[in-house]
């Protein structure tokens, strides 16, 4: 039987017949071995290019005893791929970027990490991978690469990063499990590097006098009642940031909340913030986005020397534009800070002042530690957290909270009203 009486092609795709005799070189003669004909010899197989436009691979199925039996599974095969129910029809990086470009459910925030995940880090990788064929070794090599990339160039990577860049791919790989495209999770069972617990520190004085002789500090540390008066004292004169500094360090809102609080938000007559978007900078862009979570949109008390200095910042914004701005905290256009000036500000302020280092997120760590005595439902309800489990996780270190913070910082507004 000749080579082309072995290949029985269909609509799409072929079935054909080979096996694995070779010459006298050692070359395998696959279809052109003269004895496919002969019963048991040889086995059959289809062939069938699949995937998207502009991305089209060739898959190949074999070990059929028969040509109906090749032809009956080419024809399944087709059919689940028809449907999108294949792996074999998508590389790794066409699928990525299909789920990405149909998840518009999530918050502009996460929508901008995994965008950003998938561009610096996954597909440069994993792109060409046929998705069927990804494991885990693949994506080990991603982590490592990533890892040994950043070194070689004196910057490196946080483990914080990594586990974000994992939970994306977790999320791409999950979406293509339920479209049973996969049946297992290969980024589920990689192994990065330890990631340490950071709990929130109080800068008390023997921690000051360490930091000031060797340079070193914590990871997260926190301020004192004293000395966030002294830094609120410090920048008064700042009629813009220095009043939402203020607001942050009190109440533990975060960046893209305070940012985006309007007029419309505060309750000045009932002493009440409420929280109900964020803002987000994307390119240089501010875009208002839901809260974090459902937990996250709540209602904050404001203390009477806050609601005064709110009322004097109103009042100011009347005089400097005409009318008041929809934003509380407005630049000299009446628009909206962006969160990476707020943060480059405040970095700039702290040094200038002399005080123990902090970054600005950790004004939102520090409203949470100096209510230490405070009950933890409270504490959540405060921070806008989605469960009880996230506030106990990070604020319940608490030999730290209630033997070495400051005791007298139970009430916060108190300290600062001195």
């Amino acid at each position: 039987m000749s080579r082309v009486e072995m290949t029985s092609r269909c609509s799409k795709g072929s079935v054909f017949a080979r096996c694995g005799c070779r010459d006298e070189y050692g070359a395998q003669l696959g279809t052109g071995c003269p004895h496919l004909g002969k019963p048991g010899h040889g086995s059959w197989s289809f062939e069938v290019r699949v995937g998207p436009a502009g991305g089209r691979r060739r898959i190949r199925r074999g070990g059929y005893d028969t040509p109906a039996q090749a032809r009956g599974e080419l024809k399944a095969f087709r059919r689940r791929d028809v449907s999108g129910c294949v792996a074999g029809s998508w590389t790794t990086g066409a699928w990525l970027r299909e789920w990405l470009a149909g998840h518009r459910s999530i918050r502009a925030s996460t929508l901008r990490s995994y965008e950003s995940h998938l561009r610096l880090y996954i597909l440069p990788s994993l792109a060409r991978i046929p998705l069927d064929e990804l494991s885990v070794a693949d994506v080990q090599g991603l982590f490592d690469t990533v890892v040994e990339t950043h070194a070689r160039a004196g910057r490196p990577i946080a483990v914080g990063t990594l586990v974000r860049i994992r939970a994306t791919l977790l999320s791409g790989l999950k979406a293509a499990m339920r479209r049973g495209l996969i049946v297992s999770n290969p980024a589920a069972l990689v192994e990065l590097p330890a990631h340490p617990r950071c709990f929130p520190v109080v800068w008390t004085a023997d921690r000051v006098q360490a930091w000031m002789t060797s340079g070193h500090r914590p990871a997260v540390g926190v301020w004192t009642a004293e000395q966030l008066r002294d830094f609120l004292e410090f920048t008064e004169t700042d009629e813009e940031l220095g009043l939402l500094w203020r607001v942050v360090g009190l109440r533990g809102l975060r960046r893209g909340e305070a940012v985006g609080l309007r007029w419309v938000d505060i309750d000045l007559d009932e002493g009440l913030l409420h929280v109900r978007q964020q803002l987000i900078e994307h390119g240089g862009i501010l875009h208002p986005s839901e809260p974090k979570s459902a937990a996250s949109r709540r209602a904050l008390a404001l203390d009477a020397q806050t609601v005064v200095l709110l009322r004097e910042h109103r009042a100011r914004q009347i005089l400097d534009h005409g009318e008041v701005c929809e934003y509380v905290f407005a630049d000299w256009r009446g628009e909206p800070v962006k969160p990476s000036c707020v943060s480059h500000q405040f970095a700039a302020k702290v040094k200038e002042s002399g005080l123990p280092l902090v970054r600005f997120h950790d004004l939102r760590h520090g409203a949470a530690t100096l209510a230490a005595g405070v009950d933890l439902k409270t504490v959540q309800a405060m921070l806008g957290h989605s469960t009880i489990v996230t506030t106990a996780d990070i604020y319940t270190n608490p030999r730290e909270l209630h033997q070495t913070g400051d005791k007298r910082a139970g009430h916060l507004v108190s300290a600062l009203s001195e």
